[in-house]
């Protein structure tokens, strides 16, 4: 099995999340956010995942630009 950061952060935090919480609902809740951060973590590591873009679009820096 082929292993990139993306997977090896995705089980990370999942496997973070597992230990901190064990049952219930808000384990479910802990467990996904966990998830997806380790999943951006991997993402960004892989080199797949822009930060910079991303809080450019949240500024709303690209409402200047043309746009097609």
């Amino acid at each position: 099995m082929f292993t990139t950061n993306t997977v090896l952060g995705l089980a990370i935090g999942i496997a973070l999340g597992f230990a901190g919480a064990f049952g219930g609902f808000g384990a479910f809740l802990l467990v996904l956010v966990l998830g997806a951060v380790g999943l951006a973590v991997g993402r960004w590591l892989d080199g797949q995942l822009d930060l910079a873009e991303i809080s450019d679009q949240l500024r709303g820096a690209d409402r200047g630009r043309n746009r097609l």
